[in-house]
């Protein structure tokens, strides 16, 4: 370094005051303006999740919806008008109706003499 460097005094070269404050004012500002954002961003996303829960209920009962249409066809067709009769009991013409009863005891004494369950 030569020697007449050595002697000067090095400058500062801080800002003054009034533009440190006019810094700190818009950082303020900044802050300012990004908390105004906050409640808008948070209310969006509450609506993207809301958004998501509804279209998730819209596909079950879009599902729901295909398998009440299906039941609704099957209900038109005479073999399920048939079974629902003859769950209520009904026979056709000519038909004998036979009910057999104490199935559970049967099974139960069953099950004891040979050691196995039965369905």
């Amino acid at each position: 370094m030569p020697m007449a460097a050595r002697g000067r005094r090095r400058s500062s070269k801080r800002p003054s005051k009034s533009a440190l404050a006019l810094r700190w004012i818009g950082v303020a500002i900044l802050l300012v303006v990004a908390a105004g954002y906050v409640q808008p961003i948070r209310a969006y996303q509450q609506a993207q999740d809301d958004v998501a829960v509804r279209r998730a209920q819209v596909e079950r009962m879009e599902q729901r919806n295909e398998r009440l249409e299906k039941k609704l066809e099957e209900a038109d067709t005479n073999e399920f008008i048939e079974r629902s009769a003859r769950r209520l009991g009904l026979v056709k013409p000519g038909e004998r109706l036979f009910t057999i009863t104490d199935v559970d005891e049967w099974k139960r004494d069953r099950q004891g003499r040979s050691g196995t369950r039965i369905p």
